[in-house]
C-alpha cells in the first residue's frame, strides 16, 4: 500500500551517515587508481591524492553549506533552484545525477555480473538480473536495513585497504619515509607528474555529494549532514593517503602503472599470502557501489517528484517501509536494461562530465545565494570564496575531463 501524504522516515544518525558517504566514495576503483597515479606522479602519488583532496574540498563545503539551508532530497536540483530560479536548470541537474547514478549501478552491476559468470556456469543476463533484483529488494526493504547492509560491505572494503596498510606498516611507522613522499622538491618535472595524478585522484574522491540525496531520512539533518560529509572526506583522504604511501614504497611506479591489480600485488608481495580476499573484497565492494547508486538515484527521483518537477506519483512512499518503493522500481528497471544492454563504457566515462557540470553549477548556485546575504538560522556558513574557488576548480576540471574525452576518442 502507498500512500503520498506518508514521509520518509528519519533513521540514519551520523555513524550510518558516514558510512554511507565512505560506500560511494571508497569504491573498487582505487584497487586500479593507485598505479595509474603512480604512473603520472612517481613517488609523489601521496601528494597527488593530498593536492586533491585539498581541491574537492571546497566543493564539499558548499555541499556542506548547502545541506544544512536546504535538508531535501535531490539534493543539488534544489540548491540549484534556490540559486537561480530556473525550474528547467533544476530539473536537468536532476536528470544529470540520476544520470549519473543509474550508470554507475549499470556498470556495476556488468562487472558483478562478468567476474562472477567465470565462476558460475549461468548467462551474465541471468546474473544482472539476479543482482538487481535483490539490489531493490534491498533498497525498498527500509532506509535503515539497506544503509545497514551498505555499511557492512563499507566496512568489508575499508577492511581490504586496510590489510595492504597492515602489509606495508613500517613505512607509515617511519616518519623519514612519510616525509620524503610528501614533500615534493619546487621543480617543473615532478610537479608536472603531481598535478597530472591529481586529475586522476580528484576523481577517487567523488561520492561524498550522494550524502545529501538521504537528507530527508536523517536524524538532526542541518547538524549531521554537514559533519558527515567532512568525516567522509576526511576518512577517504587518510585511507589514500595511507595506501599510497605504502604503494610507492612496495613497488617501483612502473611496476604499480603496468599491474592489472597493484593493491593485491603490494599484499601478496608483502604478506607472502594470496590476495584472494582482496580479489573478494573489490567484488563486494562492486556491488556495494551499485546498492548506494540505487538508493541514491531513487531518492533523487522522490525529491523532483516532491518538488513538482516529475510526476507527482513517484513521490509516493511505502507506508510500512516508508521508502521510495514506486521510484525504487523506475531505477532498477533502468539500471538492469542498461546493464543488459551491453557495451557502457563511453556513457560511464561520460558520467564524469555529469558530475563536474553538478559540481560547478552547485557552487555557483550557492555563491548566488550568498551574495544575496541571506543566512538561515542555525545552517552552517561558510566564507563567500569556498564556493567561488569551488566553481572554478570544478569548471577546470570539467574542460580538462572534456578535452581528455575528446583526445581518447580521437585517437
Amino acid at each position: 500500500m502507498n500512500n503520498q501524504d506518508t514521509g520518509l522516515q528519519r533513521r540514519l544518525g551520523l555513524g550510518l551517515l558516514t558510512l554511507y558517504g565512505l560506500g560511494t566514495t571508497v569504491g573498487a576503483g582505487i584497487y586500479v587508481l593507485v598505479g595509474k597515479i603512480a604512473e603520472r606522479a612517481g613517488e609523489f602519488a601521496p601528494v597527488s591524492f593530498l593536492l586533491a583532496a585539498f581541491l574537492v574540498g571546497f566543493t564539499a563545503l558548499s555541499y556542506a553549506e548547502l545541506s544544512s539551508r536546504y535538508p531535501k532530497s535531490a539534493g543539488a536540483a534544489v540548491y540549484v533552484s534556490e540559486g537561480f530560479a530556473l525550474p528547467a536548470l533544476a530539473i536537468i541537474v536532476g536528470l544529470l545525477v540520476i544520470a549519473a547514478g543509474v550508470v554507475s549501478s549499470a556498470t556495476l552491476v556488468q562487472g558483478f555480473a562478468g567476474y562472477f559468470g567465470e565462476l558460475a556456469a549461468l548467462p551474465k543476463w541471468v546474473l544482472s538480473l539476479a543482482a538487481v533484483a535483490v539490489l531493490v529488494a534491498v533498497a525498498c526493504w527500509g532506509i535503515g536495513e539497506s544503509v545497514i547492509i551498505a555499511s557492512l560491505l563499507t566496512l568489508l572494503e575499508v577492511g581490504g585497504l586496510g590489510m595492504v596498510i597492515w602489509a606495508g606498516r613500517e613505512t607509515l611507522i617511519d616518519p623519514a619515509a612519510v616525509w620524503a613522499v610528501l614533500t615534493a622538491p619546487l621543480q617543473a618535472a615532478p610537479w608536472s607528474g603531481i598535478l597530472a595524478g591529481s586529475f586522476l585522484a580528484f576523481f577517487a574522491f567523488i561520492g561524498f555529494e550522494d550524502i545529501v540525496n538521504v537528507a530527508e531520512e536523517v536524524k538532526d539533518e542541518r547538524r549531521t549532514l554537514p559533519t558527515a560529509i567532512g568525516l567522509t572526506l576526511g576518512l577517504t583522504a587518510v585511507l589514500y593517503l595511507a595506501v599510497a604511501a605504502v604503494a610507492v614504497y612496495a613497488m617501483p611506479a612502473a611496476d604499480l602503472a603496468a599491474s592489472p591489480a597493484p593493491l593485491v600485488e603490494i599484499y601478496e608481495r608483502k604478506t607472502g599470502q594470496a590476495g584472494t580476499v582482496l580479489v573478494l573484497i573489490g567484488t563486494f565492494a562492486v556491488i556495494n557501489g551499485a546498492l548506494i547508486q540505487i538508493i541514491m538515484a531513487a531518492r533523487v527521483v522522490y525529491g523532483m517528484a516532491s518538488q513538482g518537477w516529475l510526476p507527482t506519483a513517484v513521490a509516493s512512499v511505502n507506508t510500512r517501509t516508508r521508502t521510495p518503493v514506486t521510484a525504487t522500481f523506475i531505477i532498477g528497471g533502468v539500471v538492469l536494461a542498461l546493464a543488459l544492454a551491453g557495451e557502457l563504457e563511453v556513457l560511464a566515462q561520460t558520467t564524469t562530465v555529469f558530475i563536474l557540470c553538478v559540481f560547478t553549477l552547485v557552487n555557483a548556485a550557492l555563491f548566488r545565494i550568498k551574495w544575496r546575504g541571506s543566512v538561515p538560522s542555525g545552517s552552517l556558513t561558510v566564507p563567500l570564496w569556498v564556493p567561488a574557488t569551488g566553481a572554478v576548480t570544478s569548471a577546470v576540471f570539467l574542460v580538462l575531463t572534456v578535452a581528455d574525452l575528446l583526445a581518447t576518442a580521437g585517437g
